[in-house]
């Protein structure tokens, strides 16, 4: 069974002014399209085609590039769109906001603690928000479209929220202000979405 490109719940333009509509069109239409059509053409006449994304990149080979590159694009790039809402924005509450503040000491600190790993990711990569077993949190970066769910990334635990600083992601808007457009996206998290991949996780 194919991998399609998921649909988007809200216009191009929906998240403006923090991300553009230009950016999110190519974003979107041409680079996750991208890695949709790449993954099916990685895995077709294969015991992967059979498998759900998850299931693919819990058992990946990370010799296996093409599915790596192209697995882990389709899913972080779906789990972005998710987790951003034009009416996003606030703080989390609930579970969620309980184990930010146990794990970071409090919103503003785990805010900190997310905007320094995208900062500071070298290059192409995501900066994440992962869940454990147990209801514990924790954020990390990885390079490129390689995410949490791959064995032996050095991250570990289930993506809830994730931000791509690869800089088709932002230059159009911010051209090398990595830091702004990182600030912009706390104004479109959708947190409700969150606590729910966050309740599911746990």
């Amino acid at each position: 069974m194919a991998f399609e490109l998921p649909s988007l719940s809200y216009a191009y333009d929906a998240l403006e002014p923090h991300i553009d509509a230009r950016t999110m069109e190519i974003h979107h239409s041409k680079h996750h399209n991208g890695y949709t059509t790449n993954l099916n053409n990685a895995i077709a006449d294969s015991p992967l085609a059979d498998q759900s994304i998850e299931e693919i990149l819990s058992g990946l080979d990370l010799e296996n590039k093409a599915v790596r590159n192209n697995g882990g694009g389709f899913y972080n790039h779906r789990l972005f769109w998710q987790v951003m809402s034009p009416n996003g924005g606030g703080t989390p509450s609930g579970a969620l906001a309980e184990a930010l503040d146990s794990a970071f000491g409090s919103f503003d600190e785990f805010k900190t603690a997310f905007s320094k790993a995208a900062a500071t990711q070298f290059g192409s990569g995501w900066a994440w928000l992962c869940v454990h077993k147990g209801g514990s949190v924790e954020v990390c970066g990885t390079a490129n479209q390689d995410n949490p769910l791959m064995p032996g990334i050095g991250c570990e635990g289930t993506p809830i929220l994730g931000i791509d600083v690869w800089e088709h992601a932002y230059y159009l808007n911010y051209q090398n202000r990595r830091p702004d457009y990182i600030n912009a996206f706390f104004n479109v998290i959708d947190w409700d979405k969150v606590s729910e991949l966050y309740t599911a996780g746990v």
